[in-house]
This record gives C-alpha cells, structure tokens and sequence, in this order.
C-alpha cells in the first residue's frame, strides 16, 4: 500500500481504498452505460452478420469507441463525487497526454 500511496502522491489509506473503489465502479458502470447509448444509435450485435468474420470485430470495435470515453467521463465524475477529483484530474491529463489526445484537448 505504500507504494501507491507514493507513486500517487497521496497520504491516507484511505485514499488509496477510495481511488481503487472508483476505478472498480467506473469500469462496471462504463460497461453498463455503454449498452443503452449502443442501442440508442441502433448498433447490436444482431445488425453485424455473425456468418462474416468482420461482423463481430467491427461490432465489438465500436462498443470499445463508446465505452471509452464514457470510461473518462465517469472516472472524472465519480472521482469529484468521491472527494478525489484532484487526483482522478491528473490522471485523467497523463493518460490522454500517454495517448496522443493532450494536444487535441488542450490539457
């Protein structure tokens, strides 16, 4: 535990138990969320011939574009909610900067 509280600069237990809650919160309900905004813009699995290879790969491609982003709003969001919004912040900007996506959004 000392490891990350020192890797993450942060100083309670506590904290450390809040950050891994949300991140295990963010990534069931990013899952969750993703179906109905899949099925919102009419994508199913069912529309993606099974009997060609790429029907699946191209489906499960998209359902990865939308859970990603909704992954970084909610990590942001229940990171605020929770109290870590500084840290989940920061996290938030080295990710995108280790992805290429800093200069885009201008962090």
């Amino acid at each position: 535990m000392e490891k990350l509280k020192a890797r993450w600069d942060i100083s309670s237990n506590w904290q450390v138990i809040l950050i891994i809650f949300v991140f295990a919160i963010t990534g069931s309900s990013s899952v969750y969320v993703a179906r109905p905004i899949l099925e919102f813009l009419g994508i199913t699995r069912v529309n993606f011939t099974p009997e060609f290879f790429w029907g699946g790969i191209s489906y499960y491609a998209i359902r990865i574009l939308i859970i990603f982003p909704t992954y970084q709003l909610l990590l942001v969001t229940y990171g605020w909610i929770f109290g870590q919004a500084r840290f989940f912040w920061n996290f938030e900007k080295n990710m995108l900067s280790r992805i290429g996506l800093a200069r885009l959004l201008k962090l």
